[in-house]
């Protein structure tokens, strides 16, 4: 499979905890390939659990909308020359680009630079917003592996190499949901994994617990905030942080609260009810608003091509329409469509194995590269 040409040092760029996730589990695959592959770069404690040596963690550059991005220019700059100079000294073969577009579509041009071939894991939304990077993608990228079934289409029509795999999260999750425990329903808590997104998002989610007082309510921490972050914001709330346990809740979860993002998906395909959440600054909400060109947020919105979940966006992602919406979701009528369409998402997204067909694709790539690529 992997021909003449053999990969030995592999620099993989992953800026938030999904990418960390999906990295962790496609190094995993790879290793099955080339146990002896060397493995760096940048992301979380995942893909150090895979075997790949850290120089920067994703929480020093896991920042949410325009203003954050701004205010933090200083400690991206700092990102940015560590990894350059990291790659420099370390010459690696190829590397993998995860997600992460705002960080990782800057650094594709410095890599093709050098001579490395560049690989693109999970595709930045383009379709849904700049799609001018897709000149960038075509130039500095040599081969894009999607997960979502129309990004195929949609770069094959720029004229981009590019290979569906299949959603990763297929992956990881059971083989069957766990029967839930008995003792009272849970309702569930996702309010992202960055900082500030948790912070906006937590305190409207944890108005719901004095309304349902037969309940008991969860929150998925973040692997990459600590403990204290959540502490300092639950106060006397009646409620449990179960952190980095997040498949183990929803396998729980008889409804959810959920920050916009890949946890939207996740939880659809884990079967439980949710309602969408998103609540940015008011001015990243307004240059993002300009820019979108698509009409949901959520993943399980965009995928089916239709309003299936409720989206609570900026001031709609208020404790009065979140209490509203968490009843419905409690209703016989409304989990019996739910579970119709989150049948048909999961019909959509192909089947397992999405981080062995990307090494096996990558690999079978890079074997056909003329050696003074490498």
């Amino acid at each position: 499979m992997v021909g003449s040409k053999r990969l030995k040092r592999l620099y993989v760029v992953a800026g938030e905890d999904s990418g960390d996730l999906h990295a962790g589990n496609f190094l995993r695959a790879l290793h099955e390939v080339l146990p002896d592959l060397e493995a760096r770069g940048m992301g979380g404690d995942v893909m150090e659990g895979a075997g790949c040596q850290l120089i920067a963690h994703v929480r020093e550059g896991n920042f949410m909308g325009f203003a954050e991005v701004l205010r933090n220019l200083g400690t991206i700059r700092e990102l940015f020359r560590r990894i350059k100079a990291d790659v420099r000294a370390w010459q690696p073969d190829a590397v993998v680009l995860v997600d992460y577009p705002g960080f990782n579509l800057r650094l594709a041009p410095f890599f093709k630079s050098l001579g490395i071939p560049v690989y693109y894991y999970i595709s930045p939304q383009l379709w849904a917003w700049k799609k001018g990077r897709v000149k960038t993608v075509k130039a500095f990228v040599d081969r894009m592996f999607v997960i979502l079934p129309f990004e195929e289409d949609f770069y094959r029509q720029e004229g981009v190499e590019v290979e569906f795999v299949g959603h990763p999260l297929l992956d990881a999750l059971p083989d069957e949901t766990a029967a839930t425990e008995p003792g009272q329903p849970v309702i569930a808590l996702l309010p992202g994994s960055r900082r500030q997104e948790i912070k906006k998002m937590l305190p409207v989610m944890l108005s719901l617990i004095p309304h349902f007082p037969g309940h008991r309510f969860i929150i998925a921490g973040a692997r990459s905030q600590p403990m204290e972050l959540y502490q300092e914001l639950v106060g006397e709330s009646k409620v449990e942080i179960w952190q980095n346990r997040t498949h183990e809740l929803l396998g729980q979860a008889r409804a959810a609260a959920v920050t916009s993002g890949t946890a939207t998906l996740e939880t659809a395909l884990f079967g439980v009810p949710e309602v969408v959440c998103y609540r940015g600054s008011a001015l990243s909400y307004a240059i993002g608003k300009r820019l979108v060109k698509v009409p949901f947020i959520s993943l399980v919105n965009l995928i089916l091509g239709r309003r299936a979940v409720t989206e609570l966006i900026q001031q709609e992602m208020n404790s009065g329409r979140l209490l509203e919406e968490m009843k419905a979701l409690l209703s016989d009528g409304l989990r019996e469509q739910l579970a119709a369409d989150y049948a048909e998402l999961r019909s959509r997204l192909g089947d397992r194995g999405a981080s062995r067909r990307t090494a096996e694709g990558l690999l079978r790539h890079f074997s056909t590269l003329p050696t003074h690529s490498a």
